[in-house]
C-alpha cells in the first residue's frame, strides 16, 4: 500500500483485513469481486417474476451504538429495514448489500459492525453477495460511520401485495415490535440526553435495565412468520410500521376509501414509550406519528384466512395480536379508544 495515502488517512490494508474477516463470517469467497453474483434459478413461480428492490438505513440510531461503542447489532437493524419492506410488498428477499462509510478503520470495530449484518442475513435467509467498506477521514469524524443496506427480493407479478387487496371487514393482525426499533432516535436522542442529563447507564424502573440495553434492541427481521404465509397467499397487504410511525405506515396499505380501525388495548406498548412521552411531555398523537408503539408490522388479512394466518405464525413461534379491522371512511387511521362503564 502506498506509505502516503496511509498518511492521508486511509489504511486500504486494515481495509483487506476486514474483507477477508467478513468472507469468512458470511461463507462467500465472491465477496471482493467487482460485482456480486446471484443464481436466478427456479426463485419463484408463474409465468411472470418481478424483482424488488430497497434501500434504507438505520438513521441516528447508529450515534448511540457510538456513544456505547457496542455495534455487533446495529447491522441487524440494518438489514432488518430493509428486508422487511420487501416483505411488505410480498416478496422473498434474496440477496443483500451493504455500505459502511466512516472515518478510521479500527479493524475490531468493523469486524463487529459487519458481523452484525452477517447475521441478519442469516436471520433473513438471504444471500451477503457484495458491499462497499469507504474509509475517508475528511468525510466522518474519526469515530463516526454511516451504514446504508440494499436488498433485492423476488416475487411473481400477481403474487405482490397491494392496498387494492384490501376490503371491508379485512381482519389487522399485528406483530410484536422489540422496542423501538430504528426509528424516531433523534426525538429519542432528544428527549433524554438533551432535554434531560440521562446516561446510557441510566437504569430505569420501568424497564428494568439501562437505556444502552433498550435503544439498542435489535429490529426485529419478520422473514420467518411472513414468508410462509406469502407462500399460501394468505395476506392481502402488509404495514412495516418505521418512520412516521402507527398513522404514515399503516395508511400506505390502504387504498382510498378505506379505514384501518385500531384497538390499541388489544396489544401491549413497550414501556419505553410512555416513558419517553413522559419526559418528553409528547401527546398521544405525537406518539402514533413517531414510533411503532409496539407492532413492528401490521398483516391485513380477509376474515376467512385469519384461522390459517394465527396457524402459521404460532406454527412459526410468532407472538401476534388481533389489533383491528378494515372499515370504509375517510379518515385512513382510527383509533378505537375502549368504551368503559
Amino acid at each position: 500500500m502506498s506509505d502516503a495515502y496511509k498518511r492521508a488517512g486511509v489504511d486500504i490494508n486494515a481495509g483487506y483485513e476486514v474483507l477477508k474477516t467478513v468472507k469468512q463470517m458470511s461463507g462467500n469467497a465472491q465477496l471482493g469481486a467487482f460485482g456480486g453474483l446471484f443464481p436466478l434459478d427456479a426463485k419463484t413461480t408463474g409465468n411472470e417474476p418481478v424483482l424488488v428492490a430497497g434501500t434504507d438505513g438505520v438513521g441516528t440510531k447508529l450515534l448511540v451504538a457510538i456513544a456505547a461503542n457496542q455495534h455487533t447489532t446495529i447491522g441487524i437493524d440494518l438489514v432488518a429495514m430493509c428486508v422487511n419492506d420487501i416483505l411488505a410488498q410480498g416478496a422473498t428477499p434474496q440477496f443483500f448489500l451493504d455500505y459502511l462509510g466512516l472515518g478510521h478503520t479500527d479493524q475490531a470495530r468493523v469486524k463487529a459492525i459487519l458481523s452484525g449484518v452477517v447475521t441478519g442475513c442469516q436471520q433473513a435467509h438471504t444471500a451477503l453477495i457484495g458491499g462497499e467498506t469507504a474509509e475517508m477521514p475528511d468525510m466522518y469524524g474519526e469515530q463516526h460511520y454511516d451504514l446504508a443496506g440494499f436488498a433485492v427480493g423476488v416475487a411473481n407479478r400477481a403474487d405482490l401485495l397491494s392496498p387494492t387487496n384490501v376490503t371491508v371487514g379485512d381482519v389487522l393482525i399485528g406483530l410484536p415490535s422489540n422496542g423501538l426499533h430504528s426509528n424516531g432516535f433523534s426525538l429519542v436522542r432528544d428527549i433524554l440526553f438533551k432535554q434531560h442529563d440521562y446516561q446510557l447507564t441510566t437504569v430505569f424502573e420501568e424497564l428494568g435495565h439501562d437505556l444502552q440495553t433498550e435503544l439498542l434492541r435489535p429490529t426485529t427481521i419478520y422473514v420467518d412468520a411472513v414468508q410462509p404465509l406469502l407462500q399460501q397467499k394468505l395476506i392481502a397487504s402488509i404495514a412495516h410500521i418505521t418512520g412516521g410511525g402507527l398513522i404514515e405506515n399503516v395508511a400506505r396499505a390502504l387504498p382510498a376509501g378505506l379505514s384501518a380501525h385500531l384497538k390499541p388495548e388489544t396489544w401491549p406498548v413497550p414501556p419505553i414509550m410512555p416513558l419517553l412521552a413522559k419526559l418528553g411531555d409528547l401527546t398521544t398523537s405525537d406518539l402514533r406519528s413517531t414510533f411503532n408503539l409496539g407492532l413492528g408490522m401490521v398483516l391485513i388479512v380477509h376474515p376467512e384466512q385469519v384461522n390459517a394466518v394465527t396457524a402459521s405464525l404460532t406454527a412459526n413461534h410468532q407472538a401476534y395480536y388481533q389489533v383491528g379491522t378494515v372499515q370504509a371512511g375517510d379518515t385512513p387511521v382510527v383509533f378505537e379508544e375502549a368504551k368503559h362503564a
